[in-house]
C-alpha cells in the first residue's frame, strides 16, 4: 500500500488519533507550564520529501528537530518540528524568561535543550500511546536527538538513518495555543517503515488494498 493512496476514511482515522494525542499532550503541558494549553490537529496530510521541506520552510530554513526511532510491535521514525521562534516562545514560557534567546548564555541553552526533550517527549508519547491504544499495538519512543540546524541538513541525516524508509510521511499538523500569547504551529512527521501503515489499519478495522 503507498502512503499517498490513503482514503478519506483512513485519513480520518489518522486525525481522530491525532486529536486524540494532541489532548493528552495538551494535558500533560498544562501541568507543566501551570497554564491552560489547547492543541489541536487541524489536518493530517501525506506528503513527500520534497513537499516536507516546503511545509518546514525549504532547506535552508533553521528549525528545531526532534527526532525519535518508534520501537515495539511496528518501526519507524518521529519528528517533532518547530521553527526556531516557536522554540524560542515555547521555551520561554516555559522557563518563564521573556528575554530568552539561543543566542544566550550555555547555561540557559542547556535549560532550553532540556525543556524541549521535555515537550518532545510528551507530544510523541501522547500521540504514539493514542495510537497504541487504538490499535493494541505496542509503540515507544526512544530518547529523542534533538537538533538545532538547517531543515535540509536535520531531515537528510535523519531519513539517511533509517533503513528502508519509504519517500512518504505522514504529517500531523499541530497548533499549540493557551492564554500565554500567540498560537504556535508545530509539524509532527511520522514515518513509519513501509510494512507498517497497512498493519496498523488493519489493527483499526480498515481494509487496505496492499
Amino acid at each position: 500500500m503507498k502512503y499517498e493512496s490513503l482514503s478519506s476514511i483512513e485519513k480520518d482515522a489518522l486525525r481522530e488519533i491525532g486529536n486524540i494525542g494532541a489532548g493528552n499532550a495538551a494535558t500533560s503541558m498544562s501541568k507543566l507550564v501551570n497554564k491552560k494549553i489547547d492543541m489541536q490537529v487541524p489536518s493530517v496530510k501525506i506528503v513527500g520529501y520534497d513537499e516536507m521541506m516546503e511545509l518546514i520552510g525549504g532547506p535552508e530554513e533553521t528549525i528545531v528537530a526532534m527526532l525519535f526511532q518508534i520501537k515495539g510491535d511496528v518501526l519507524g521514525t518521529v519528528y517533532f518540528i518547530l521553527s526556531l521562534e516557536e522554540a524560542e516562545a515555547l521555551i520561554k514560557k516555559i522557563i518563564n524568561e521573556d528575554d530568552f534567546s539561543f543566542l544566550n548564555d550555555e547555561e540557559s541553552n542547556e535549560m532550553a535543550i532540556s525543556a524541549l526533550q521535555e515537550i518532545g517527549n510528551i507530544v510523541t508519547g501522547s500521540y504514539l500511546t493514542a495510537l497504541s491504544d487504538f490499535t493494541n499495538i505496542n509503540m515507544q519512543p526512544s530518547v529523542p536527538y534533538l537538533s538545532i540546524d538547517m531543515a535540509g541538513a536535520v531531515l537528510t541525516v535523519g531519513l539517511l538513518e533509517i533503513s528502508q524508509v519509504s519517500d512518504y510521511a505522514i504529517i500531523i499538523d499541530t497548533r499549540i495555543s493557551s492564554d500565554l500569547g500567540d498560537g504556535i504551529h508545530g509539524n509532527f512527521f511520522l514515518l513509519p517503515e513501509p510494512e507498517t501503515l497497512p498493519k496498523l489499519f488493519h489493527a483499526l478495522g480498515i481494509k487496505t488494498d496492499e
